[in-house]
Formats: structure tokens, sequence, C-alpha cells
């Protein structure tokens, strides 16, 4: 493992030294704050998650339910980090447990982030839309790869196009967080003709 590599503090699109920040904060803290701050958190509120027929009206959304994942993974992240500074006594220099955590905790905090209303179900149901729905008049304008995105929507790729591009999209790299927090983030790290691609060597 190249553990200096995966816990990079340097920016996306930014070439200053990957230190900490001069406010007392690691990088890993101020990519937290950053997603606390955007709007792209913020209208999570909006989606609710799948739940059975609740007792009260007090139903969970998609930002409670990030909060708490982001807390789960922060206490995950710190016992693992522990280990790892055990193994590799040179990166206790540079790292320590709670740099893991904080880590865990802004993938946690945006995981949900990209994904549309309805979970899988609304993934499934713009993919059809593109397919066999209206939106299949779009096919002509888009070359092989994007209309592979447009049929087979993926949340968490849509997820990393908005930190990435769309929120603050007058600035190059959109909320200029970590490689480090964006390397936890992307869950599914490939594209979406692959699928296609694995499935004609298969079937051969």
């Amino acid at each position: 493992m190249h553990w200096k590599k995966l816990l990079s503090k340097k920016l996306l699109c930014d070439d200053k030294p990957d230190t900490d920040t001069q406010d007392g904060r690691s990088q890993f803290q101020r990519d937290f704050d950053r997603i606390v701050f955007s709007s792209a958190f913020r209208r999570m509120q909006d989606k609710t998650q799948v739940f059975p027929m609740p007792e009260s009206d007090f139903v969970h959304n998609r930002l409670t339910h990030c909060l708490e994942v982001s807390c789960v993974g922060r206490s995950l992240g710190n016992l693992v980090g522990k280990k790892i500074l055990e193994r590799n006594k040179k990166l206790q220099k540079e790292f320590t447990q709670f740099h893991f955590g904080e880590i865990v905790a802004s993938a946690c905090l945006a995981h949900d982030i990209g994904n549309p209303p309805f979970g899988h179900s609304g993934e499934d149901a713009i993919s059809e839309y593109f397919k066999n729905g209206n939106g299949k008049r779009f096919e002509k304008e888009l070359n092989v790869k994007q209309w592979a995105d447009f049929i087979k929507f993926d949340g968490n790729a849509q997820g990393f196009r908005i930190i990435t591009k769309l929120q603050n999209s007058n600035i190059l790299g959109g909320l200029k967080l970590t490689c480090a927090t964006l390397a936890a983030f992307t869950k599914y790290p490939k594209e979406s003709l692959i699928d296609d691609a694995l499935t004609k060597n298969i079937s051969k």
C-alpha cells in the first residue's frame, strides 16, 4: 500500500503543497466543513430514506442519514487508523489516527450527494427515461460514452461530478477537496461502458 498517496492532502486542481491549513484545521477537517456548508449537502434534507410504515411522522431524510453515517465512519476510521499507524511507524511523523477518521467522516458525509430521490429506483427511472422514454431523442447528440452515462445513470458518478465541478462551478475543482477524501468518496471507479465490455467477453 502506498499510504502517503492514499492519504494525500493535495487539493484537486491546486498546485500548492499538501500541508495543513493555517487556521488549526487539517485539510481533511476542511473537507468536512466545505461539504457541510455546500448547497449540495443541504439539498439532501428534501430527500427521504427508504423506510417502512413508520409509527411517527418523524421520517429520516438523506441529510440526517449522512450525518449519522459520518459519525460511525469517523469512529471506524480512527480505529483502523490506529492499527495502520502501528504497522507503519514512518507514517506517524505526518499522520495521526484521527486523520483517518476525518477522511472517512468527510467521504461518508458526502456519500449520498448525487443520488436521485427514491435511491436505486430513481436511478432506474432516469436510465429508463433515456433508454426507452422521451429522453431517447438526445442519443444522436451524444457520443457513445456520454450516452452510456445516461442509460446507466449512477448517483455516485453524479455525486463526484457535483463536488468536483458543479458545486462552485466558477472555481476549477468545485469544492476543492483533498485527493484522499475524493478517493474515499469514489466507491465504483469505473466507466459505465465497462459492464458492456465484460458482458461481451463473458458471452464469448
